[in-house]
């Protein structure tokens, strides 16, 4: 950390605008993170690569064979809802105490402070491209061809980037306040990935005679349309639907939106508690 604001302190003075001297930040910090998570691993960045693969294998036998899951290319459909939210749950929970993990550089320079959630959040993207290899292996597996629908990627991973700040900044900002966010929030997230079509399909809800709000919950949950998006375009090789997209885009504009509002309100607090 005393690095990063050495450095911090050093880029001010030629930085042209505080655009600048953010985006220098942005990839300091993000390249300390990676350096330090990477550090002493015998293989590095292959464990981004090996992990979604080995969670695939098992989750693939158990909901395969258990129970039954009958779902063409199988595998494929679980990794691709695996790493999607993965992306979120890692991103934000880095977020969540990005705010609190910086006092000592927030006490000693001057620096936009909504820089580190969002900054959590790119180191996030970073490994989530990785996980990307494996999504290819088992594609190449299954012979599964890549085909133009792709293109869409950028697209998925921007929205999904704003989405995930925006809830950064909300919690990384309660945080501060209320440590108890801390805790409760793995919670939500582990509440959030049973709401989410990960390994199940969603007309298995209708099937097994499940309420009407059960439905509308899931159809409302944010991830299940970040989920399907990836989906759409490496599995069903189609462009996704306007109800899926609409979904993202509304869903990552809200939390942006009222991110950046909790930020704003809070942020000038933030000396007194961390």
């Amino acid at each position: 950390m005393a690095e990063t604001a050495t450095a911090s302190a050093d880029i001010q003075p030629f930085a042209k605008t505080e655009l600048e001297k953010n985006r220098f930040i942005l990839k300091q910090l993000v390249t300390k993170d990676f350096k330090r998570k990477y550090r002493r691993s015998v293989l590095g960045i292959a464990w981004s690569v090996l992990n979604p693969l080995m969670m695939m294998i098992v989750m693939s036998v158990v909901f395969s064979f258990v129970f039954r899951a009958d779902i063409e290319n199988y595998p494929l459909y679980l990794i691709l809802g695996n790493i999607t939210f993965s992306f979120m749950s890692e991103s934000t929970s880095q977020a969540l105490m990005s705010f609190i993990d910086a006092a000592p550089l927030l006490k000693k320079v001057r620096v936009s402070r909504f820089v580190f959630p969002v900054q959590k959040v790119l180191f996030a993207l970073v490994n989530f491209t990785f996980s990307l290899v494996a999504v290819a292996l088992v594609m190449l597996w299954f012979r599964v061809v890549p085909t133009w629908h792709i293109i869409w990627l950028p697209v998925c991973l921007f929205l999904l980037v704003l989405f995930c700040s925006g809830i950064g900044l909300i919690v990384g900002s309660l945080a501060v306040f209320f440590r108890d966010v801390v805790h409760l929030w793995s919670v939500i997230l582990t509440a959030w990935t049973y709401l989410t079509p990960i390994f199940w399909v969603p007309t298995q809800l209708a099937a097994n005679g499940a309420p009407t709000w059960v439905m509308s919950i899931v159809g409302l949950n944010p991830m299940y349309g970040f989920v399907t998006f990836m989906r759409d375009i490496f599995l069903w090789n189609q462009n996704p639907s306007m109800q899926t997209l609409g979904l993202c885009v509304f869903w990552a504009v809200i939390m942006l939106g009222i991110g950046i509002l909790v930020f704003r309100k809070t942020q000038h607090k933030f000396i007194l508690y961390i």
